[in-house]
């Protein structure tokens, strides 16, 4: 089993939304995998300093925003940090509204789509 500090950093979108959640969701599962390690972008947007220090450590980042807002990418440009994987949820067919919780059945289908487009060492 991989190291976290060896994986990639995920940062998602959180939200009201279905489409916030959505990504979130998808971070979690991603992190729960070992696919990458999910770190805290409210944290980085508010100047956590441990958590700034963790998203400028140079390892790659994978950014989840669930609408064209890009929320997350915006955070990460504070910080003069670019994503090298960003995910627009909207693009995968996923709605955004307000007061609906997330397909899972949808969640599943886009996880599966955006871990498909990761290049991911399979050791």
């Amino acid at each position: 089993m991989k190291k976290k500090t060896d994986m990639p950093l995920v940062y998602s979108c959180s939200g009201c939304s279905s489409a916030a959640q959505t990504a979130n969701t998808i971070a979690i599962k991603m992190d729960r995998a070992d696919i990458a390690e999910m770190s805290c972008i409210a944290g980085v947007g508010g100047d956590v300093k441990p958590l700034v220090r963790t998203a400028k450590s140079g390892r790659d980042i994978i950014a989840l925003d669930g609408c064209p807002l890009a929320c997350t990418k915006h955070i990460l440009a504070r910080h003069d940090l670019e994503a090298k994987h960003h995910f627009v949820l909207t693009q995968f067919n996923v709605p955004k509204k307000n007061g609906v919780d997330p397909d899972p059945v949808l969640t599943e289908k886009v996880y599966n789509e955006i871990v498909d487009q990761l290049i991911v060492p399979t050791h």
